[in-house]
């Protein structure tokens, strides 16, 4: 079975295709800047096959088109890999909102499209991105081909009423649906299994705190594989901070700052969202290997940002394992879980009191899609950098959905 991959951000289409028999990649691309001007020979489109690349660009795009280029790169380029679009079984759409009625991938069908759309309200950055994939995907392979919707969210529907609810007038949550939704989920949910058999054992018997780390970032309990709690809420910006996100700050800050400043609540969203979190500690660092560069030259901001990180991702590891009652394991994945040894380090300097002692050693050593276990034998938690595979797991759900039709 091949199964093409379609992540469709606002600007942006990622993809790949999959073969199921060994669970290959086949090829990959992206596609950059849809909707917007292109300049001065900058590149908008990649893709790899057959361990080549090509690199080209191309203005003016709609998501339409930009589906028509996946076409033209998979049965016509030079570095194509099939004759026609008929050797595609199944197509998986990562869709970031599925609200609280969806806690499983699903088929996509007129109901199905109809509640994404419903949901941009709650996404609107995303899902109308993600629907306009699914259609591009409709007109060009036809309405046959199983289309499957693998939500951001849905591994988080296991999550407890006590977990997800906040203590708001409960009139907001019954019109409006304002509760913790959770992100990352097709992230947590393929590392903890991961986790569960580098381990070699059932993932039912464990206790894992996943810490997908990126510029976007959360972290997820998930007892004895069911999510049980998560760090971001009803949108993305909840939780620790980020690359340029603030994570959870007290609400009357953000009502102080509109007063003071005369910032609309438009405005204030965007300064939460792209001006704030280890961006605005820092001084304009955003990506975690400027951060260390300038921690290294002793920038005191730099350093600052970066402890405060590690401070509050160890609180809410801490958190995590109260509400499950302990831990088995602690994971780190993303592009800093898989990359940033100092930030793991002094994460878990934070952990002795769960028996977290890792080797520095094999820590420094760890990067670049390496995976290790950094405790020392006989840890009662162990601690683990795994890298995620986002794509693979909508995938295997693309197929298991696909099989039982």
């Amino acid at each position: 079975m091949k199964i093409l991959v379609i992540n469709c951000g606002s600007s942006s289409l990622k993809f790949q295709v999959i073969d199921m028999t060994d669970e290959s990649v086949i090829c990959k691309g992206t596609i950059e800047r849809i909707g917007l001007p292109i300049s001065g020979g900058e590149k908008n489109i990649i893709f790899k096959a057959h361990g080549e690349q090509l690199v080209f660009d191309k203005e003016n795009l709609t998501h339409v088109d930009a589906f028509e280029t996946v076409k033209e790169l998979l049965t016509e380029s030079e570095l194509k890999v099939m004759d026609s679009l008929d050797e595609i079984d199944a197509v998986g759409h990562r869709v970031v909102h599925g609200g609280a009625k969806y806690n499983k991938s699903v088929l996509i069908d007129a109901e199905v499209e109809k509640d994404i759309e419903d949901l941009s309200a709650l996404s609107p950055l995303h899902n109308p991105a993600n629907l306009s994939g699914y259609r591009a995907c409709v007109k060009a392979l036809g309405a046959d081909v199983p289309q499957i919707a693998v939500f951001d969210t849905a591994f988080h529907g296991t999550m407890p009423a006590k977990a997800y609810m906040f203590a708001v007038p409960y009139e907001y949550y019954e019109k409006y649906g304002v509760r913790r939704y959770g992100f990352h989920g097709t992230s947590h949910k393929f590392i903890s299994k991961h986790c569960a058999d580098y381990m070699g054992k059932n993932i039912e018997d464990l206790r894992i705190i996943t810490c997908h780390l990126g510029n976007g970032s959360s972290i997820a309990a998930v007892d004895h594989g069911k999510c049980v709690d998560t760090s971001m809420g009803f949108t993305p910006l909840d939780g620790f901070m980020m690359g340029t996100r603030s994570g959870g700050v007290d609400p009357s800050v953000v009502t102080f700052l509109e007063q003071k400043e005369g910032i609309s609540p438009k405005d204030m969203d965007n300064i939460l969202n792209k001006k704030s979190g280890v961006f605005a500690i820092s001084g304009g660092y955003s990506d975690d290997r400027d951060i260390v560069k300038a921690q290294n030259e002793g920038d005191e901001r730099a350093t600052l940002a970066h402890e405060m990180q590690a401070y509050q991702i160890a609180k809410f590891v801490g958190a995590y394992a109260a509400a499950m009652n302990g831990a088995d394991a602690i994971v780190f994945t993303g592009g800093i879980g898989e990359n940033g040894a100092w930030l793991r380090e002094r994460v878990c300097s934070y952990l002795g009191y769960l028996g977290v002692e890792i080797d520095s050693e094999v820590n420094e050593k760890t990067f670049k899609g390496a995976e290790a276990e950094l405790t020392v034998p006989g840890c009662r938690v162990r601690v683990f950098v795994l890298a995620t595979d986002e794509e693979l797991m909508i995938a295997r759900d693309t197929k298991e959905i696909v099989e039982n039709l």
